[in-house]
């Protein structure tokens, strides 16, 4: 997978969790990221692979996420590495 490619994935998440009360309350919660923040990081590869991350670290919601979204259960992980490799740096 490409940069360009593992983008759109984290963006179909990324829209997928904003249009989710619950889950989105919780990334905030966990991340310390508010609404302004996603907005204005929407493009920022680090973001979007927090985003990816946060369903990467819960397999029930990732699955869910990924039947909402129709996207195949393996292109989070995919997109992650793609969109920052093995870095495990702070996101938020």
């Amino acid at each position: 997978m490409n940069e360009e490619q593992a983008k759109i994935v984290a963006l179909q998440a990324l829209a997928y969790l904003v249009g989710d009360e619950d889950t989105l309350q919780r990334f905030m919660d966990l991340s310390g990221m508010d609404g302004a923040d996603l907005r204005a990081r929407a493009d920022d590869p680090a973001m979007l692979a927090g985003v990816l991350d946060f369903f990467l670290g819960n397999e029930a919601q990732l699955l869910e996420m990924c039947a909402a979204t129709q996207m195949a259960g393996e292109d989070p992980g995919l997109a992650r590495h793609a969109l920052l490799g093995n870095k495990y740096d702070e996101w938020s």
